[in-house]
């Protein structure tokens, strides 16, 4: 199974000439404060694959940037190899595409895909939630009331990263406790191909007109009430989606 990267990392700033993928793993964005990272913890494949993970989650990597395999090794401090390995993994799970030069890309997509993506997520994301809901206390709740203002912030001032990130780590912060090893692993890879168009519609059409029902959805947890969570999150999807039809409605990004 593929390794899950945990919610609330911080984000790293923003580039102007594309994302670099080695900048998005906590801390401070720079390469070198990478390196150990990936470099002297043990099993440097997963590690690698993580960072790619919250690049792909927060559309880091955006459709029409390619990457080479020895471009990201130097970027991280690391051999092509492990870094070879992780690019599979996440080929397979359709959120990266290796060409027969050798380049990686975010995989095409059709208006029809990104639609069916979505769909998935409406199915898939309420089911979960109300598997987690006998799993989270008052812990939980006061994790989730500080993510839901940090993601507040992140509409106001029209952040779209931090908005990507933050409702990511909002949402896993209610997945993650139903431990559910089915449910989990689709919700994530659905996120994984999404994530970089999510960030250009977002970036194109802005967060201001985006309401979240995250409240909602604090109160059901606080009250233990499965189904009541499982609508906020349903109602919630169903909110981001609108906007992102507006946003397709202005042309998919890379659509074949």
């Amino acid at each position: 199974m593929a390794t899950r990267r945990r919610p609330g990392e911080t984000p790293a700033p923003r580039e102007a000439n594309g994302p670099s993928p080695a900048r998005t793993a906590g801390g401070s964005g720079s390469d070198e404060s990478l390196r150990p990272f990936v470099r002297d913890r043990p099993n440097a494949r997963d590690r690698i694959e993580q960072v790619l993970r919250q690049a792909l989650i927060t559309g880091r990597i955006q459709p029409g940037h390619s990457m080479t395999l020895r471009g990201l090794a130097e970027e991280l401090g690391t051999s092509p190899m492990p870094v070879r390995e992780a690019i599979r993994g996440l080929a397979a799970e359709h959120a990266l595409d290796i060409s027969g030069s050798g380049r990686i890309a975010v995989p095409r997509m059709s208006e029809r895909k990104f639609a069916e993506l979505l769909r998935a997520r409406s199915l898939l994301e309420p089911e979960v939630a109300a598997l987690a809901a006998a799993e989270l206390g008052p812990a939980d709740v006061r994790r989730l009331e500080a993510l839901d203002d940090a993601v507040d912030d992140s509409l106001v001032s029209g952040d779209v990263e931090g908005y990507m990130r933050l409702n990511h780590a909002f949402h896993f912060a209610i997945y993650e406790a139903s431990r559910s090893d089915v449910f989990l692993p689709l919700i994530e890879s659905v996120w994984l191909q999404v994530g970089p168009f999510m960030r250009s519609i977002y970036g194109r059409v802005g967060t201001a007109r985006l309401v979240d029902h995250h409240k909602v959805a604090i109160a059901a947890v606080a009250a233990g009430d499965a189904e009541a969570l499982r609508r906020a999150i349903a109602d919630d999807i169903a909110e981001g989606m609108r906007l992102i039809a507006d946003g397709l409605a202005q042309g998919a990004p890379q659509a074949v």
